[in-house]
């Protein structure tokens, strides 16, 4: 970043109404690839639309120098690009208008194999990754900003994309970064000064994520034991006064004592140290049994596009025992969430025993749910408690239990799943999933919106659980932390391989 290029904030403030988002957060970006970090609800986005001018500060100032360019990067592609063909949304990030400098949209387009009739499509008939893509491509390398700031970049992208966003970052590392991100494999390689968003402020690092955190833990055990020591003196103190007291009745240099101990217990209290303490926000899986080795079975079984027109891969022979943890591995469009949403559609909890001939055969005693990626049956109109209460067999003193488990505050129960963050939105989806006590997971990329945390509850549910679980994900640490066994779409067969390893090399 050069010298005049300066954004940051100082004792920022932001409140929806009488809920705090953050208080007191300071920090200024410098010339570093910065991630900020942050659980569910702890203020990213909307501390990005601040830096943006988009939100206003309750209180607390914006620090930022004068023309800044700043290029900034949505977690959703905005409406009114949708409509537009693609070749028109990267012409407009370029930084003059008059068409001498549209051969880099054509350069851009070539490098990443895009023909010149996708060019002319419309934006909204590109894939959520590959528009995800193009937009980080038109901020970063069309519209040359002095500071780019991405939300959740990784999300919708599949390996590949992930990879080659990451060369255009190593490619261009002089320019500064702000990124939003819970992909713990990216952050690592692609940032080099982390800051964690959190009730008590901002808190800087310099140094990836994997340090950053463990430098920031490391940090909070040393207050948390800092404060219980002062706790001990205070309370030995105390009891020091009580004695003085007694003694003083018959002598009043043990009055003045006291009142001299007294003092130095109030200069401890008002010096004491604050020890973070992270409310309790439970991810929990139901771990429901099944009477049986076999969940699902699969056999002789061609996976095709929604409308039919078009076969993905054939499945020969799959069985999926119970305690299964089995990852997807496949390239972008090769059908692998088409798969998961093929099972789910032919899942009937009505039917007690299958026909024994039919490809897709469940366990009579399977009870399924499915994650899509899109949350797209969440009814945003409607209020927490409702979402959940409409469970088949949950009650309210049940559904309000999960919830404070969950972290959400009793205040925000009531009110309209669209004023929740994404992430949020993701953690009461699988409240919901738990309600329904399954014993076979359909996961489609269900870190997409959590946060770390989230993350890894959810990877220490599946390890010590016996649900059997597909699920697909672009998070290559969660995948190799979660899965028991790896299935991989190629050349239109889905293939048993030993590890994702090569997989992930490939793209």
């Amino acid at each position: 970043m050069s010298r005049q290029a300066v954004l940051g904030v100082e004792n920022a403030s932001f409140f929806y109404g009488s809920n705090r988002v953050f208080e007191n957060v300071t920090f200024q970006l410098d010339d570093a690839r910065t991630a900020l970090v942050g659980d569910n609800g702890a203020g990213k986005s909307t501390l990005l639309k601040c830096l943006l001018g988009e939100l206003e500060l309750n209180s607390g100032k914006i620090v930022k120098s004068r023309g800044l360019k700043i290029g900034y990067v949505p977690q959703e592609a905005p409406a009114h690009l949708l409509d537009q063909p693609l070749r028109r949304v990267l012409e407009q990030a370029l930084t003059l208008d008059d068409g001498s400098e549209d051969w880099k949209v054509d350069v851009l387009l070539d490098e990443v194999g895009l023909s010149y009739d996708d060019a002319e499509r419309p934006f909204s008939a590109l894939s959520g990754g590959w528009r995800r893509l193009m937009l980080i491509a038109a901020a970063m390398r069309l519209s040359e900003p002095d500071l780019l700031i991405l939300d959740e970049p990784t999300n919708h992208l599949d390996l590949s994309n992930i990879n080659t966003l990451e060369t255009w970052l190593a490619e261009d590392a002089r320019l500064p970064m702000l990124v939003v991100s819970h992909d713990r494999a990216f952050l690592q390689r692609a940032t080099t000064r982390t800051l964690f968003l959190r009730a008590d402020g901002a808190h800087s690092f310099n140094a990836p994520f994997v340090a950053a955190r463990e430098a920031l833990l490391e940090r909070d055990a040393a207050d948390a034991a800092r404060r219980q020591l002062e706790a001990k003196e205070i309370e030995r103190l105390q009891k020091v006064v009580a004695r003085y007291k007694v003694w003083g009745i018959k002598n009043d240099k043990f009055d003045k004592r006291a009142k001299a101990t007294e003092k130095r217990i109030e200069r401890i209290e008002a010096e004491r140290t604050e020890a973070y303490a992270a409310r309790e926000r439970r991810l929990e899986l139901h771990d429901g049994e099944i009477d049986a080795k076999v969940a699902l079975r699969i056999h002789d079984h061609v996976v095709r596009v929604p409308d039919g027109s078009r076969d993905l891969f054939r499945i020969d022979r799959l069985s999926v025992a119970a305690g299964d943890k089995i990852a997807l591995l496949g390239v972008n469009g090769a059908g692998k969430s088409t798969l998961l949403s093929a099972l789910a559609q032919a899942f009937d909890p009505e039917i007690e025993h299958y026909d024994g001939q039919a490809p897709i055969r469940f366990n009579p005693q399977a009870r399924l749910v499915y994650f899509d990626q899109r949350l797209a049956d969440l009814p945003l109109k409607s209020s927490l408690i409702d979402y959940l209460t409409s469970a088949e067999g949950a009650t309210e003193r049940e559904a309000n239990a999960l919830l404070a488990k969950a972290g959400f505050a009793y205040v925000r129960i009531k009110g309209p799943i669209a004023d929740l963050s994404h992430g949020e939105r993701a953690r009461l989806a699988f409240l919901r999933m738990q309600l329904a006590k399954p014993n076979l997971y359909l996961l489609d990329e269900p870190t997409n919106h959590l946060d770390i945390e989230g993350q890894e509850a959810l990877e220490a549910q599946l390890e010590a659980s016996d649900v059997a679980c597909l699920f697909v994900s672009h998070d290559r640490y969660f995948t190799r932390s979660a899965a028991t066994r790896f299935l991989e779409i190629r050349k239109g067969r889905l293939i048993e391989v030993e590890d994702p390893e090569a997989f992930f090399a490939a793209q």
